[in-house]
């Protein structure tokens, strides 16, 4: 009987962070949806921001990309920072002679976020820009996002982040597609009632006004939002804003990039905890922490059903739990060691990726790792500028 009852808590666990709480949102939007107001005529000046370390590849065309988007060239200006990089990344940010263009060099290494308080001290825009020096978004991007600051009631807004397809390796693509297809799912949801949880490192703005420094430690993708949300303040999602990126198809950067996410995900939500509460509490302990520690009722989940396998629904049960981890496993194997990909077995191989490092992740940060600075996946970097 004991078994019985871990095995259907275990089941109802992850079946709730993946189904229920979707469910939820999709309910509670029903009955109380917030109305906001949006005009694209609505155009603050715009402050955009990125830290950047060892970008040689990449950082010309960002800029010429972000500088050169459909918004009033006067109501834009860019600020980059190169954390102490050591390849060409200063030499190309000298080239660039353009008065909206601001180039700051960090002698020794201090981080992202370190970074990025420095460079929003020396912002001018009503509207701080976040993005990466590797994300392509679309030329209305800003259009898009900065109409919701028509209502004084938004504080912040994120987009997306969209997997590009050319060139990918089929068997990560696959898998990380369909996660941020989910996440951007949640994202609009969340949206409708005016609060979603944490933003898209690569493409979300806030109010300068509303900023404060932010810690060296913990995701400012993360602790923003919820600063700002705290507040009062709505966060809102734009589904026509989106950033494309070039996937890493290894593994194991994939796997570190995940774990550092999780590890300053699971930090923050700690010192922040004072932020969260009412709805923004029942969507952290939903969203992230059931989502992060998932492994552990799914490995419940298989022992239990394992121990019960006399019982011929519990066998069943336990058949299909192993043929998903054997297929996580041989979709691994593939990737990794044959250099091959399925898009059949990229679901349970990402989805295994994403859970295993999101409890990795936690396990190091109670360890008392921190994640201030980090390594940039070199993968994901080298796309072609657009034309």
């Amino acid at each position: 009987m004991t078994a019985k009852i871990a095995f259907w808590i275990s089941v109802s666990w992850v079946g709730y962070v993946y189904v229920g709480y979707p469910a939820g949102l999709w309910l509670l939007g029903s009955i109380r949806r917030r109305r906001f107001a949006c005009s694209e005529d609505s155009l603050p000046t715009v402050s955009v921001l990125v830290s950047a370390r060892n970008e040689e590849k990449d950082i010309g065309w960002k800029v010429r990309d972000t500088l050169n988007c459909d918004y009033p060239p006067e109501k834009i200006e860019m600020l980059v920072a190169s954390d102490a990089s050591d390849d060409g990344t200063d030499d190309v940010l000298r080239s660039i002679a353009d008065p909206r263009f601001r180039f700051v060099q960090n002698p020794r290494r201090m981080g992202k976020n370190l970074t990025l308080n420095r460079l929003t001290e020396m912002a001018t825009g009503e509207v701080l820009f976040f993005t990466d020096a590797n994300s392509h978004i679309p030329a209305d991007c800003f259009r898009k996002m900065t109409a919701h600051f028509a209502d004084p009631k938004v504080g912040c807004v994120t987009g997306w982040e969209r997997a590009e397809e050319e060139g990918a390796d089929p068997g990560m693509s696959a898998g990380g597609g369909a996660y941020l297809g989910y996440e951007a799912t949640i994202n609009s949801l969340e949206s409708a009632l005016g609060s979603v949880l944490v933003c898209d490192g690569s493409v979300f703005c806030m109010r300068k006004s509303l900023f404060a420094p932010v810690q060296p430690d913990l995701a400012n993708d993360l602790e923003l939002p919820l600063r700002i949300g705290a507040q009062g303040y709505a966060v809102l999602y734009e589904p026509q804003a989106y950033s494309t990126e070039k996937n890493t198809s290894s593994p194991s950067e994939e796997f570190n990039r995940r774990r550092r996410i999780c590890g300053q995900g699971i930090l923050g939500f700690w010192r922040l905890r004072q932020q969260l509460t009412g709805l923004r509490a029942w969507q952290f302990i939903s969203r992230k922490l059931m989502r992060w520690l998932a492994t552990i009722p799914m490995t419940v989940a298989l022992i239990t059903s394992a121990t019960l396998a006399s019982n011929r629904f519990f066998l069943v049960l336990f058949i299909l739990q192993a043929c998903f981890y054997i297929a996580a496993l041989l979709g691994w194997f593939l990737v990794s060691v044959m250099k091959k990909s399925s898009r059949l077995l990229a679901l349970p191989f990402y989805f295994m990726l994403v859970n295993l490092s999101a409890v990795t992740g936690i396990v190091e940060a109670c360890l008392g790792r921190r994640f201030a600075v980090w390594e940039i996946p070199t993968l994901s970097r080298g796309r072609e500028e657009t034309q």
